[in-house]
């Protein structure tokens, strides 16, 4: 098991922020995404709809003992993030493309409060964080999960079985096990705060000694 002060093995060892020497260098635009959105958008009803008008995603990533992140934003918030040993920014960018896009560039803004409290979790000074979030590739019944999750204390642990129960659906471990293996927005919506029955840790993402990190750095900061 890894203490709170190791790194995991092949992570960057000091977390800082990759390339963020200004606001242009340090966030690319998805602009594949926007264009791949097109058709979708055409395709509503009401284009012109302030919903998705002017809307666009902004990408950028962090370095953390645990490797890259990769974090996506739209003017609604926080949409996703990726752990880079997991997925490229190419599969983010697949994956945003199901969101109804206009054309227009992400404003890089949107991503400066994101990753200023992302390094400041990993630093031991964040025990919660404060940014808007986007919900739109979480849907029903694992909505509700991690809704519930988001109750789930920094420094504890629940286990399925347990989240299960205060999301309402008792009796529901595997299906709660399928939403923190789906959730979009993973460290801030706490899935590895989630553990099996018997205290150990399971999978995340075929990275245990990952979340075993998370969960000791935790535990250290804690107080």
């Amino acid at each position: 098991m890894l203490s709170s002060s190791q790194a995991v093995t092949g992570a960057t060892s000091t977390p800082g922020i990759s390339a963020l020497e200004d606001s242009t260098a340090s966030v690319w635009y998805s602009a594949t995404v926007s264009a791949m959105s097109q058709t979708a958008l055409l395709s509503r009803s009401d284009p012109a709809s302030p919903e998705v008008d002017g809307l666009g995603v902004a990408l950028g990533s962090v370095d953390t003992p645990i490797g890259t992140l990769q974090l996506a934003a739209t003017s609604q918030g926080l949409v996703r993030i990726g752990f880079g040993y997991m997925e490229t920014r190419e599969d983010m960018m697949a994956e945003l493309a199901d969101l109804p896009c206009s054309m227009g560039q992400g404003d890089p803004d949107w991503l400066v409060e994101p990753i200023t409290q992302v390094r400041e979790y990993f630093d031991g000074s964040r025990r919660w964080f404060e940014v808007a979030l986007d919900w739109r590739l979480s849907h029903g019944f694992y909505r509700q999960v991690q809704d519930a999750l988001m109750t789930v204390e920094y420094g504890t642990t629940v286990s399925y079985g347990e989240l299960a129960h205060m999301a309402g659906s008792p009796g529901a471990a595997r299906a709660v096990g399928t939403a923190m293996s789906t959730n979009p927005i993973p460290l801030i919506v706490p899935c590895h705060r989630v553990v099996r029955s018997d205290g150990s840790v399971g999978e995340y993402g075929g990275r245990p000694e990952v979340k075993t990190w998370l969960i000791d750095h935790e535990r250290a900061h804690r107080d």
